[in-house]
């Protein structure tokens, strides 16, 4: 089993376990719809798409699990952390470099590595495409259009 699908299986169990079927079902779009955008983006931009994938999938697992988005960015990169560790799918640099995008990936006005660019233009995607009719966020919307220059929409 390749890396990837091995930490989807172990999300997939962690999300079955949210009582709420519309919040599992939110949380499953999320957190696949994030993950096959980084992993699109990863090819653009000449980065790691396996690494980014797994990024895009356990960026939002804290908020999900415990139901609270409060500072759920670096709490999330310390659950990542623990679930990489866990299950031993990554070096430590790869950890590191998941780790730090989803560290950053809520503070979209600040510019950090290539791969937590990545990251937060990838939540951003998911965020913005996936339902056209709610308006893009102020603190997206500067990385909205430049996604829309970058792939010419």
């Amino acid at each position: 089993m390749s890396r990837l699908k091995e930490l989807r299986a172990y999300v997939d169990k962690k999300i079955n376990k949210i009582d709420d079927e519309d919040k599992r079902t939110s949380a499953t779009a999320h957190l696949y719809g994030v993950s096959l955008a980084a992993q699109i983006l990863a090819k653009k931009r000449g980065l790691d798409p396996e690494l980014a994938a797994m990024a895009g999938m356990l960026h939002d697992l804290h908020a999900y699990k415990t139901g609270s988005y409060d500072d759920h960015a670096h709490l999330g990169a310390d659950l990542a952390r623990k679930v990489l560790g866990k299950l031993e799918l990554t070096t430590p640099e790869e950890t590191d470099i998941i780790c730090s995008a989803i560290y950053h990936h809520d503070d979209k006005a600040a510019v950090d590595s290539p791969m937590d660019e990545l990251l937060k233009d990838a939540d951003v995607i998911d965020h913005c495409f996936k339902d056209s009719s709610k308006p893009v966020k102020e603190k997206e919307q500067k990385r909205y259009d430049a996604l829309c220059k970058e792939f010419g929409l």
